[in-house]
């Protein structure tokens, strides 16, 4: 075969199979050898589910011979998070946890939405228990290891689908995003990942529908291209009156990626005057960001964050708050199963911040409220001269893959102490008050060859400024 069918963008490769150059089935042969050749020891893929895709293939390949349309992106495989339901019939273990395995019951929103492009899913990706750490290792799949080194991790909790994205499993992928769990792995894995604005991708929660809130978490795209993120983000915002926060809002997320930026204002910072300095390979990275936003006349400026509380209060706001749901689910299951007796399964740390949720007083969740108050506000005050902030995804590079599902990030960063879970992370703040991020691959490290990508931060509906700086630093940075 002449063309490398791995190496394409979902874009390309939709209109490949339109071209009728290839076949959607020779397409999937295409990835599963590279799946099978290389999955075994790079963890991506928990399970695929190959025999159902060519079944899929036969059936959209007879829409394609008729000339019938059926999506942008034809035939595209896609990798799905294997943490909660994604895909009717197939299995969650939520993120390997034997004693939890469950069926789909239901297609989740972001995978209807690649459905209708002409995706075809060929299987689910590994993530951390319950998604609860940066990190991408539990006890039952073991760690993903990063596509450019395998020595080191891939990111959490989405670690899988960057892997698989990263490795050119697939040319997209599904994450889901609480705290970083989009951003952080693909900054990791030299994949764009977006963390969309707060319901304008409905969440359909029952039995309490406001279950994602607290943080707000969402489903978010990686891939390989910001042109493929922004055709899948078009059909995925839309109202759904299910979702009590759904926003009635319209994007047009393509026609944002061939404006230009330079009318836009970003503002730069390496630490949101609360985080430690990250490490110097990062700095450097966002300097050679700032160089191109030069080289574009996009106007940017150094932004000062004035937050109250210090690191290790938002830190503890976020783990409370995350565990708020597993909390409530750990009381109204424990007469089916007790998660708490699933030491053997589960990390200590996701059973502790169980605990400390369920017994937390009224005032420890008014406090919640005050921290992510203060980062609204915070950004807000920053908002006021810019559109748009660029800043670290982490504070460290990668780290190495431990054993027996122990992976985790580092206990400091430049000498300040940081929560091991989630205190590398510079993108759980973004979470707390919905406002959309990307992580935006810019360089990789000299030694390693890790990649380091930077994060892109927007107003709050403002999704299309995000897509338009970064599509212009990907124009900036293509070879």
């Amino acid at each position: 075969m002449d063309k490398n069918v791995t190496e394409l963008t979902g874009y390309d490769l939709g209109k490949l199979v339109y071209s009728k150059s290839i076949s959607i089935s020779e397409v999937l042969s295409e990835f599963k050898k590279k799946i099978e050749s290389v999955n075994p020891e790079l963890n991506a893929f928990v399970y695929t589910k190959f025999d159902e895709a060519f079944e899929e293939a036969k059936e959209l390949q007879e829409k394609i011979d008729k000339d019938e349309y059926i999506g942008i992106f034809a035939g595209c495989p896609i990798a799905l998070k294997d943490f909660l339901p994604t895909k009717k019939g197939w299995t969650a273990s939520h993120g390997g946890v034997p004693s939890l395995v469950t069926v789909d019951d239901y297609d989740c929103e972001f995978w209807k939405t690649a459905k209708k492009l002409g995706c075809i899913a060929v299987g689910k990706t590994n993530s951390p228990a319950y998604g609860f750490r940066g990190t991408c290792d539990n006890k039952m799949y073991g760690p993903t290891k990063n596509p450019f080194n395998y020595d080191y991790n891939s990111g959490g909790s989405s670690g899988g689908s960057a892997a698989a994205v990263g490795a050119k499993f697939t040319p997209f992928a599904i994450g889901g995003d609480a705290g970083g769990s989009v951003r952080i792995p693909a900054s990791w894995c030299g994949c764009f990942g977006f963390k969309p604005s707060a319901r304008i991708v409905p969440d359909v929660c029952r039995p309490d529908a406001w279950t994602a809130t607290h943080p707000y978490c969402c489903d978010g795209p990686i891939t390989r291209s910001v042109k493929d993120a922004a055709a899948l983000m078009n059909h995925a915002v839309r109202y759904d009156p299910r979702d009590p926060l759904s926003v009635p809002l319209t994007f047009d997320f393509l026609e944002a990626i061939n404006r230009p930026a330079f009318g836009l204002t970003v503002g730069i910072t390496y630490n949101f005057d609360l985080f430690p300095d990250p490490d110097p390979q990062i700095i450097r990275a966002i300097n050679t960001v700032v160089d191109q936003l030069k080289e574009l006349h996009i106007a940017y400026k150094y932004v000062n964050f004035d937050f109250k509380y210090k690191l290790p209060e938002y830190e503890e706001a976020w783990l409370r708050s995350i565990s708020v749901d597993t909390a409530i689910e750990a009381e109204l299951t424990k007469d089916q199963i007790d998660l708490y007796s699933l030491t053997d399964e589960l990390p200590e740390e996701f059973l502790n911040w169980n605990r400390i949720a369920f017994s937390s007083s009224l005032l420890d969740y008014r406090k919640f409220h005050e921290i992510r108050t203060d980062v609204l506000d915070a950004h807000l005050n920053v908002f006021k001269d810019v559109d748009i902030i660029i800043a670290p995804v982490t504070g460290c590079l990668p780290v190495k893959n431990a054993s027996e599902g122990l992976t985790q990030g580092p206990s400091e960063i430049n000498g300040v102490s940081v929560n091991p879970l989630i205190g590398f992370a510079y993108t759980y703040l973004e979470n707390m008050i919905g406002t959309p991020a990307a992580a935006m691959p810019v360089t990789h490290s000299v030694k390693e060859n890790l990649p380091i990508g930077i994060q892109v931060i927007g107003k709050r509906y403002r999704d299309e400024d995000v897509f338009t700086v970064c599509q212009a630093l990907e124009d900036v940075n293509k070879p």
